[in-house]
Formats: C-alpha cells, structure tokens, sequence
C-alpha cells in the first residue's frame, strides 16, 4: 500500500498520481482478505484481525478522500 503511494507521489500528474493511489486503495482491500485467511487458519486472533481490519477500513478512506481532495477517480 504504501509503496504504491511513494511511487505514485513521484508521478508527473494528478491523474498519473490518482492511478496509484486508486491501486493503494484497492489493496486494503487484499490486505482484509489477506488478514480473513490467516484467521480462518488459526495464524492471528479475532482480536488481532478486528483490529487491523479497522485500521484498513480508515486507510482506505484517508486514500478515497486523499483522491477527492485531488480531483482524481476514486473508481
């Protein structure tokens, strides 16, 4: 997540820049699922998965109002 933020920050536009913060984004969305398996497997606690779901759940909008305040897509 946030190497595709760094590499998007170098971008040479807004657009260019929204591109990687939409990728950003999208893998909090991986990351949950990610996070669901190791707990399926008995690899991280309910807890520990409550936890960093909620910390995801406030990345992914702190990125979606970051693409709003930009003017950039956030689909």
């Amino acid at each position: 997540i946030s190497n595709n933020i760094a590499e998007g920050s170098g971008s040479n536009s807004k657009r260019e820049f929204g591109y990687f913060l939409n990728i950003a984004r999208r893998s909090t969305f991986e990351n949950a699922n990610i996070l669901t398996i190791l707990y399926r497997r008995s690899l991280i606690s309910e807890s520990e998965l409550n936890m960093i779901l909620s910390r995801l759940t406030t990345l992914c909008m702190k990125i979606t109002a970051l693409q709003r305040t930009l003017g950039t897509p956030t689909k």
